[in-house]
């Protein structure tokens, strides 16, 4: 699997895009193969604030309950409807159109602090 190398990446298995001061977050492509088939993604309001490395929402498989920690800090702007009418999306997806949430972000060195694409799969090859 490619990683895009324009997002960062976190140790927990998620991803963030960056523009214009809004963090697109979504869970990696590894984060959904561990998982299985995906039935179910509880997301945060628009509104809602979210810490860097606190949950702020979960996703369920087949298999089990998991938890997504936030990349970065901010506010919601937007959640992924597609995901509640077809959470399987992020199996199909899920560097794309099966993002997560989408954060005001007010940290901005948050961001760079995540690893580069390169560094995360280095990482997912070690765990594996």
């Amino acid at each position: 699997m490619n990683y895009p190398e324009n997002y960062r990446y976190t140790k927990e298995h998620e991803w963030v895009a960056l523009a214009d001061g809004i963090a697109t977050v979504g869970i990696t492509f590894h984060a959904q193969h561990e998982l299985g088939d995906i039935v179910y993604v509880d997301l945060p309001k628009p509104g809602a604030g979210v810490e860097k490395g606190k949950t702020f929402g979960s996703v369920e498989s087949v298999k089990a309950v998991s938890d997504i920690y936030s990349p970065v800090s901010g506010e919601v702007t937007e959640a992924n409807e597609l995901l509640s009418a077809h959470p399987e999306k992020l199996n199909e997806d899920p560097h794309g159109a099966a993002w997560l949430i989408r954060v005001r972000v007010s940290g901005a060195d948050e961001f760079s602090q995540l690893m580069p694409a390169s560094e995360y799969q280095t990482y997912v090859g070690a765990e594996s």
